[in-house]
C-alpha cells in the first residue's frame, strides 16, 4: 500500500479530516504502508516530525521521498552534486562531495529559483554535468490554498534551454513506485497507490504495473482531473477514509474468492 502526504493524509500543517484514524485502519488490517512523498523542500526527519505532531507515527523506512533516492544515484554514479533545491533540503545531500563528475540536482527551490540560480544550473549543465529531476510536478497546493508552481515548470525550462533530458527520481518515475513495493516484498500487481495528483500519483503508478491506483478529491484535485491523464484512476474517491474503505471492501472480496476456491 503506497499513501501520498500532502495532499492525501495533510494539507500545509493541518491534517486532512479522518486521514489518521484511516492509516490506523490499514496498519491495523496488517496491510504494510509505505508514504512516497514528491515533496522536495522538507528532509525526511522534517516530514517525520510533522507526522508526529498529528498523532501519526511513521518509521523512518517507511517514507521514501525523491531525495533519497538522489543521494542513492548520487553515490551509485560517483556524482557531486550541484544543488538547485529549496535550503531546507540541503542537508539530505551532505557527504556527496568527493564524487569524480557532476550532477545538477533541481527539487522545488521555491523563492531560491531566480535568473542566477537557473543559470548556474545552466551553465554546469552545458558543460558536461548529469542533470537529475527530483520530481516534475506541474502544480503543488500552497498553504494559501491556491495551487503554485511546481519543479515542473523550472525542469522544463532547464531542458530547453540546454538540450539536455533529465533523469527523474520521484514520482511519476517507475522506478520510484517499485522501489518503494521492493521495501514491502509487494508485487507491483498486488499494489495501490492513493493520491491527489492523478498524473504523477495515479496514471504514473498504473504505467508502473500496479494494481490499483485511486484519486481523492482532497490536496490539489481540481474537477475532472480523473479525465485528464491516462490511464484513468481505478476509482475516484471523496478522501483516504473512503479509499481505505474501498481498498478493505476489495481486500475482503479477494478473500472470500480464496476461500471460495
Amino acid at each position: 500500500m503506497l499513501l501520498d502526504l500532502l495532499g492525501v493524509v495533510y494539507d500545509g500543517d493541518t491534517p486532512i479530516a479522518g486521514a489518521a484514524a484511516a492509516i490506523e485502519r490499514l496498519r491495523g488490517a496488517g496491510l504494510p504502508l509505505r508514504f512516497v512523498s514528491n515533496t522536495t523542500r522538507s528532509p525526511c526527519s522534517a516530514i517525520i516530525a510533522q507526522l508526529a505532531a498529528m498523532g501519526i507515527e511513521v518509521a523512518e523506512e517507511e517514507l521514501l521521498t525523491p531525495a533519497r533516492a538522489a543521494v542513492e544515484w548520487l553515490r551509485k554514479h560517483g556524482r557531486q552534486p550541484h544543488l538547485l533545491v529549496h535550503p531546507d533540503l540541503e542537508v539530505e545531500f551532505s557527504g556527496l562531495e568527493s564524487g569524480s563528475g557532476r550532477a545538477v540536482v533541481v527539487g522545488d527551490a521555491g523563492e531560491a529559483f531566480d535568473h542566477a540560480s537557473l543559470n548556474r544550473a545552466f551553465r554546469e549543465l552545458i558543460a558536461g554535468a548529469d542533470f537529475v529531476a527530483l520530481a516534475i510536478n506541474r502544480t503543488f497546493k500552497d498553504t494559501d490554498g491556491q495551487l503554485s508552481l511546481d519543479t515542473g515548470a523550472f525542469v522544463a525550462a532547464l531542458e530547453f534551454a540546454s538540450g539536455r533530458s533529465p533523469v527523474v527520481l520521484g514520482k511519476p518515475s517507475p522506478d520510484f513506485f517499485l522501489a518503494a513495493l521492493a521495501g514491502l516484498n509487494c508485487p507491483a500487481a498486488d499494489g495501490v497507490m492513493v493520491g491527489d495528483d492523478a498524473e504523477s500519483d495515479v496514471a504514473g503508478a498504473l504505467r508502473a504495473g500496479l494494481g490499483a491506483a485511486l484519486l481523492v478529491r482532497t490536496g490539489k484535485y481540481r474537477p475532472n482531473d480523473e479525465a485528464r491523464f491516462d490511464p484513468p484512476p481505478t476509482t475516484l474517491v471523496d478522501d483516504l477514509s473512503a479509499a481505505v474503505d474501498w481498498i478493505l471492501k476489495a481486500r475482503r472480496a479477494e478473500t472470500d474468492i480464496g476461500d471460495a476456491l
